[in-house]
């Protein structure tokens, strides 16, 4: 066109418009998808399923999310992909949009507008611009049901909202990192987690080879290094396939020494974008521009160990506002790079209702790999200075009293991140040792000391001479008392001249020595090394200090082993409600003092009260402590044991049988404890009828003990004991007493010429020597035992009362019916006192006094 000076001006056609929406019908089989669905896809029918069911329940919005571990890899697009492939037919067309952000949206709403358009104006569908042919799109949904459209990968929900409001007549799948939010838009979430661990192996030996299936433990291993992250095991299991000379074991080594090359490693052929360094590459960088602290945060977040950091730790540091951390662990956790979640922990206060209180922690999760690629993005110096920042604020975090029970959820926690930052030089790692002895995890204590001795050289370290101190208190635990005593006894001086004599720790180490000591069976010794360490412990301590109460505590329980039973009785009876005023009713050390308080009634002579307090104790000790603690095993032995003691060997049998199996699983099966229940059920056979049984259980029983515990422990000593009881009861008296005869000097040298032990023995012999036929030997033997024993244990004792029972018989045995008559009677009302009327001595003493009756008539 001229503008009449010349010029001229070229006019532009104007463009045609669309059709109208509502008028123009969807192309047959109308599908758009990025790619083929992985052939390879397991662990995940249950999350199709919902997905399914969602969608077929109407027209509405399926949305996939994650949240355990819903970070990028953790397959949200490939279940996308696979529903829209595998359920193509029942919708009218399948369209995926990459959804990254606003333009994405809108440039893939605008491709669907075309391809719908195309066919019936190809001109316009080419000439519109994409707001137009997305506006369009969107006017087109709007008319017609039953098409799915695929939202993959939305950065913000703000990003599909203005479009959920109006498409309401067909099917939106939408997949996410971002789990905040979608509730509100009816939006169901289906969180997927982790692929189970089964899966994750089967899905590695598919992509690799049929070959690899042999090799269970390298499948194991590499699932583990994964992390169980679909992409994750993708990437590895693809390029392993695909990689000449790359086996798994080989992968696995290159993992281990180069890792980030192999984070961003794509197999030959494959997507170099859908590796996992770079897919969270994406999520860290957008993070970094809205919150540089959830940057900083994130790898921070990557020096501890994976799991379940209590938030209240990154909250130590002092130049850091509190509210600021939570908010970028709330973005960091909105993008699934993190898991928050709230666990509810038991605590050893009180609530006000009488009901156990409970303390919230806050804790924080991160996926393993996101750790490892986070870590090798950084350099040395920056890896450096977080490490030493992350162990400063663990340090800062762990409570200062590990012997507390109130703090042992918070160590629970603690312990794997303290394991992971702290350095073997720390005085937190002492606190954690602690920690592991109150809680009797010794597998992990050993561990953990051992890597201290190992790398402190200098043995005069404190966090040396600790470790030393706990690998002792280890060896006696296992079994092995000597051993610990020994290794106290060669650790005591170098802490004295480290530390100084009467140094808290040098005290512990006295206290332990001393246990040890009894445990080696030197029970008088122990008796008196803790007789000499309470008044130092209480004037360097305080009387009421809980360490205190706990040597007033073993010296009871040794001054008891070492035959006094009833001054043990009167100092746990003394200290009991110190402990309960001090430390609470239920703290372990209140609940020990009360079994042995109980174990020592039994002792002096009332089995029944034994039982019924040890019976009282066992529920509340399998609250406190858990069932399969040792303590609870322990009380479930003597519980057991008095139950016997108390008359009713039938029920003592059974509690010892179900015992046996749990105490060889949880302890092993030449464990002390072990031993000794098995010496209890072997005498409880004896008892309910079964000598020649009973017999053959402690002569299989005794080598064991003996090479265990050594051949003159005092448990080796009873074993010895009761082997030639039962050796008796089944008939060869002359063999028992013969046993007993030999037994008797070793106990009177090992136990003291007064120990109860002893005095038992005596009986026993005596008994033996009637057996065998000498009666008037029986006779003589009883009358110079009896009163030992009344001034030992006392008149009414139940041993003084079997001695008083065996006299009466060996004195009719001997030929005085009348005086075995009258010793008898005057003997049966005293036992029907102390015993109960229908105890099984009783009726031996009714019996006896029936028959010597009789033979006088």
């Amino acid at each position: 066109m001229q503008t009449g000076d010349g010029a001229h001006a070229i006019l532009q056609a104007p463009r045609p418009p669309l059709p109208k929406a509502a008028s123009v019908q969807a192309p047959p089989g109308l599908i758009h998808l990025p790619r083929r669905s992985a052939v390879q896809f397991v662990g995940r029918d249950h999350a199709l399923e919902q997905v399914r069911a969602h969608l077929a329940a109407g027209p509405a919005t399926g949305v996939i999310t994650q949240a355990v571990v819903g970070l990028g890899g953790i397959g949200k697009s490939e279940l996308a992909l696979q529903h829209a492939r595998r359920h193509q037919q029942d919708y009218l067309l399948v369209w995926w949009i990459d959804a990254d952000s606003p333009e994405q949206i809108q440039a893939g709403l605008a491709a669907l507008g075309r391809a719908l358009a195309t066919p019936v104006d190809s001109v316009a569908a080419a000439q519109a611009t994409a707001e137009e042919a997305a506006a369009w799109t969107l006017a087109w949904l709007a008319h017609h049901p039953g098409w799915l459209i695929v939202f993959d990968n939305v950065e913000e929900i703000a990003h599909v909202e203005p479009y959920l409001a109006d498409l309401s007549r067909g099917f939106l799948l939408i997949t996410t990192r971002r789990d905040a939010g979608w509730e509100r838009l009816q939006a169901a979430p289906i969180r997927l987690e982790l692929l189970p661990r089964a899966d994750s192996v089967h899905l590695l030996a598919e992509l690799i080879s049929p070959a690899a299936v042999g090799d269970a433990e390298g499948l194991e291993t590499l699932a583990e290094q994964m992390g169980d992250l679909p992409l994750a095991l993708t990437q590895a299991g693809a390029y392993i396939a695909r990689t000449p000379r790359v086996t798994l074991r080989r992968y696995l080594k290159l993992l281990a020494d180069m890792p980030e090359r192999m984070y961003q490693a794509a197999p030959m052929d494959g997507d170099a974008e859908r590796v996992i360094a770079k897919v969270w590459a994406l999520s860290q960088a957008r993070i970094q521009k809205v919150s540089p602290l959830a940057a900083d945060l994130l790898n921070l977040l990557a020096f501890f160990a994976p799991d379940n950091l209590p938030c209240q730790v990154l909250a130590g540091s002092s130049d850091i506002d509190e509210l600021q951390v939570d908010e970028a662990l709330a973005l960091l956790a909105s993008y699934s790079l993190i898991t928050v979640t709230t666990q509810d922990l038991p605590d050893t206060r009180e609530s006000a209702d009488d009901e156990p209180a409970a303390e919230s922690y806050d804790v924080i999760s991160v996926h393993r790999l996101v750790q490892a690629v986070t870590r090798h993005q950084l350099d040395p110096s920056q890896c450096t200075r977080l490490k030493d920042q992350a162990a400063d604020l663990l340090l800062k975090a762990l409570p200062a009293e590990p012997e507390d029970p109130a703090t042992w959820p918070l160590y629970q926690h603690l312990l794997p991140h303290a394991r992971t930052v702290l350095p073997l030089d720390s005085p937190g790692l002492s606190q954690i040792l602690t920690y592991l002895l109150q809680i009797d995890d010794r597998s992990q204590a050993r561990q953990l000391a051992e890597q201290v001795t190992a790398h402190l050289r200098d043995d005069t370290h404190p966090c040396a001479l600790h470790a030393r101190h706990v690998l002792a208190h280890c060896t006696g635990a296992d079994g092995n008392a000597a051993a610990a005593r020994d290794q106290l006894a060669e650790l005591l001086p170098v802490r004295e001249r480290v530390l100084g004599a009467e140094h808290p720790s040098v005290l512990t180490t006295r206290h332990n020595l001393a246990y040890w000591t009894g445990r080696a069976g030197d029970a008088a010794a122990a008796r008196d090394l803790f007789a000499d360490l309470l008044p130092v412990e209480e004037r360097v301590r305080g009387a009421e200090h809980s360490s205190v109460l706990t040597t007033r505590h073993i010296l009871a329980y040794w001054t008891g082993q070492a035959g006094d039973a009833a001054a043990a009785l009167n100092q746990l009876a003394d200290l009991l409600p110190v402990q309960e005023r001090v430390l609470g009713a239920e703290h372990p050390d209140v609940l020990a003092t009360r079994h042995n308080l109980a174990y020592g009634t039994g002792q002096a002579g009332d089995a029944a009260a034994a039982r019924d307090q040890l019976a009282e104790l066992l529920p509340v000790l399998e609250r406190v402590r858990g069932a399969e603690h040792p303590h609870v095993l322990t009380t479930r032995h003597n519980l057991a044991y008095w139950t016997g003691q108390a008359g009713d060997a039938a029920a003592a049998l059974n509690q010892l049988a179900e015992l046996l199996p749990v105490q060889e699983r949880v302890l092993g099966a030449e464990h002390p404890h072990v031993l000794a229940t098995r010496h209890d059920l072997a005498y409880g056979t004896g008892q309910a009828g079964d000598a020649a049984a009973a017999r053959d259980q402690f002569a299989e029983l005794l080598p064991m003990r003996e090479r265990v515990l050594g051949a003159e422990h005092p448990d080796v000593l009873t074993t010895r004991h009761i082997l030639a009881y039962w050796t008796g009861q089944a008939g060869d008296a002359a063999a028992a007493r013969d046993q007993l005869a030999d037994l008797l000097p070793v106990q009177e040298r090992v136990l003291g010429a007064e120990h109860p032990h002893v005095l038992a023995t005596r009986h026993n012999l005596a008994y033996g020597t009637g057996q065998a036929g000498d009666a008037a030997a029986a006779l003589n033997q009883l009358a110079d035992l009896l009163p030992v024993q009344e001034r030992v244990l006392g008149a009414e004792h139940p041993h003084v009362l079997a001695t008083r029972h065996s006299l009466a018989y060996w004195t009719g045995q001997a030929g005085d019916a009348a005086a075995a008559r009258d010793q008898f009677a005057d003997l049966l009302p005293v036992r029907e006192r102390v015993l109960g009327a229908e105890h099984p001595d009783v009726l031996a003493t009714r019996h006896n006094l029936a028959r010597w009756t009789e033979r006088l008539a």
